[in-house]
């Protein structure tokens, strides 16, 4: 099934200008990462949180003002998908279960003609969070290294370059939408956020795989076309394939940051913007540094093989 007719869009002779595109997304994105800074789950920072139902709706002053009373004005307090689910995290640190029991009672005493079932409740040390948080950076960059590796044994080496620059390009715009966007979604760095990452990496080396398949197919067929014109041709002959596969995947993710809940939230978004930046890259990054490196080796007179 084609989703296109034949196309011919010439894709390599405007990669200057998605370079610029690239960079500034990046730029922004980064921008807010280190000034408005990342949201990170209870898991990566160590504390409690706990996320309670009440029977009707609460204000964020009122829960608040009870956490004020009890000695805890610092603890994070939002909704959590509505006015009647609260979500509190403090990075106080507490024997067994002291300081839910604390949260638990100040929110008793502050709301006794509102009764409150709780949700979920997780307690997580210090320590460990610093090590989950460690250990989640170093699983991102050793799946965007290996793959990257793989690659380069299955093509050509500057098509491994081209790869992990297009999976960094991935990752860095994504981590920023995140970070631009955590207001509007609340949005945190947590374990399923990490597991989002690593996946889109997956699903964005899949399009560049069959772009540089293709590539190599159409190179031993055409063996004097130039390698600009090349790429094009073979972008085009697989761009009904990508617009299909990421297209599912797209209406996937959609539905699932619409209606999958607060919980798949973060997940759910981060893998939306992942298939877009990725279908993206494997055309205007992937392919594109490895013809600027093809370029750069002939304009040297060095040889390529």
């Amino acid at each position: 099934m084609r989703f296109f007719g034949k196309t011919n869009f010439d894709f390599m002779s405007k990669r200057a200008t998605w370079y610029v595109v690239s960079g500034t997304v990046i730029l922004i994105g980064m921008a807010s990462v280190f000034v408005k800074g990342m949201d990170y789950g209870i898991d990566f920072l160590g504390g409690t949180e706990l996320v309670v139902h009440f029977r009707g709706p609460v204000s964020i002053g009122d829960v608040r003002s009870a956490m004020d009373r009890i000695g805890m004005g610092k603890a994070e307090i939002k909704t959590f998908g509505s006015d009647q689910d609260i979500l509190i995290r403090t990075s106080e640190q507490g024997e067994g279960s002291s300081i839910s029991d604390r949260i638990q009672g100040g929110l008793k005493s502050g709301f006794t003609d509102n009764p409150y079932v709780l949700l979920k409740e997780d307690k997580i040390g210090p320590k460990i969070g610093a090590e989950l948080r460690r250990d989640a950076l170093y699983a991102v960059i050793a799946s965007v290294i290996f793959i990257g590796i793989y690659i380069w044994f299955r093509f050509k080496f500057i098509y491994g370059i081209g790869a992990v620059v297009a999976l960094f390009h991935d990752v860095l715009v994504t981590l920023g939408m995140v970070s631009l966007f955590d207001g509007v979604f609340n949005l945190e760095i947590n374990q399923n956020m990490v597991a989002a990452f690593l996946t889109l990496v997956g699903l964005s080396v899949n399009d560049t795989v069959v772009v540089f398949d293709r590539i190599r197919e159409n190179q031993k067929i055409f063996k004097t076309m130039p390698l600009a014109q090349l790429m094009n041709k073979s972008i085009n002959e697989t761009l009904s394939r990508t617009i299909i596969t990421s297209g599912t995947i797209f209406i996937v993710t959609m539905v699932l940051l619409n209606f999958g809940g607060e919980v798949n939230r973060g997940f759910a978004f981060a893998l939306t913007i992942g298939i877009i930046t990725g279908t993206y890259s494997s055309i205007f990054v992937a392919s594109a540094i490895a013809l600027e490196w093809v370029n750069r080796m002939k304009a040297r007179g060095e040889l390529i093989k």
